[in-house]
């Protein structure tokens, strides 16, 4: 297999506020995989929280053709070379991505019929992203009819989050659930968390800071399901999370694609854990890759790309609040042309 990567920003219609940062435009690398006359591709999003950027991911690629071999198929045999390097997990989804997508195309199947699964999985949220009470409130009200749920980002570190999400609540019936992207300690865990149960919220996702000790009282005492983020990376990290969590909240650009996600959905299932799929900003290309497990999940959050002020790899079709993936072989999308105006 022949494997070519680049580099592209992805601009999003508006500023993309959470606990720790403020983001307008997003660097990701997206990948080309040649076999047989077919191409396969996929998109690495990296995340500076885990250390990786478009350039570590790039440089991982650079050195990762040697050990994909001429087999799309030996996706496990792929999958354990790859995890002999460490690190630089997005780089490694989206080569993950490009091998399903090419696998798609030569068996002439959409990827999620090459895995056996339903192609519909339960409605995509819309985010909120972090503001004042009022502004969240007012951006709530303005969200398309079409999104049947509601993702609050919170951790303001101002006393204000129970506030911003009762503001949120008085414009909308929509179910809500909310992610504080590990800005709370564990004594205001405990209490917000209480305070949002009676506010109709469905589930708490990364309350805490990733490995915070306090994580197995919080799972005790709270009155709401909490789901793990940050703390939730590939399969290993499971039985940990069994202990600090009700859920889980598997991204592909963090367990290095499709593979390691489905072999994590069964898992958590095993353990009695809660399922959600979650994306980073993403095109279209990453967002179909995800969409393909999506049916495995309880709870999903894949509107990266509806995020974006344009999407340039169209084809996950958004259907009654559904994020759908093609029946096109593969991953179903292709890469917009430039309007040459």
């Amino acid at each position: 297999m022949d494997l070519s990567h680049r580099t592209a920003t992805l601009h999003l219609a508006e500023p993309f506020t959470i606990s720790r940062e403020t983001t307008r435009d997003v660097d990701v690398v997206w990948v080309e995989l040649r076999s047989s006359g077919h191409v396969g591709y996929g998109e690495a999003a990296p995340d500076e929280r885990y250390d990786q950027t478009a350039a570590s991911a790039s440089a991982f690629l650079d050195e990762a053709g040697d050990l994909l071999g001429d087999d799309p198929f030996a996706l496990e045999e792929i999958s354990i070379r790859l995890a002999d390097r460490p690190g630089e997990m997005a780089a490694k989804a989206a080569l993950d991505a490009a091998l399903h997508d090419l696998c798609g195309k030569l068996a002439n199947l959409a990827v999620w019929r090459l895995l056996g699964l339903r192609r519909g999985g339960p409605p995509t949220s819309y985010t909120v992203w972090l503001g004042d009470p009022d502004d969240m409130a007012r951006r709530a009200q303005g969200v398309d009819s079409s999104f049947r749920r509601l993702k609050l980002k919170l951790g303001g570190r101002d006393g204000l989050d129970v506030e911003r999400v009762r503001a949120v609540r008085s414009v909308t019936d929509l179910p809500l659930m909310v992610d504080v992207n590990e800005y709370w300690e564990l004594e205001e865990a405990i209490e917000n968390v209480q305070a949002l149960e009676d506010l109709g919220v469905e589930y708490v996702e990364q309350p805490l800071p990733a490995g915070d000790p306090g994580g197995a009282r919080l799972r005790r005492e709270a009155a709401l399901p909490i789901y793990l983020d940050e703390d939730c990376h590939t399969l290993g990290d499971l039985k940990a999370c069994a202990e600090r969590a009700h859920g889980i909240n598997i991204k592909l650009a963090k367990s290095g694609g499709i593979r390691e996600a489905v072999k994590m959905a069964a898992a958590a299932r095993s353990l009695g854990l809660g399922v959600m799929l979650g994306c980073m900003l993403e095109s279209g290309l990453g967002i179909a890759a995800g969409a393909q497990v999506a049916s495995l999940c309880d709870h999903v959050d894949l509107d990266g790309n509806l995020l974006l002020a344009d999407d340039p790899w169209p084809g996950v079709a958004f259907d009654g609040g559904v994020q759908l993936p093609s029946v096109e072989p593969g991953l179903g999308v292709r890469e917009a042309v430039p309007d040459p105006r």
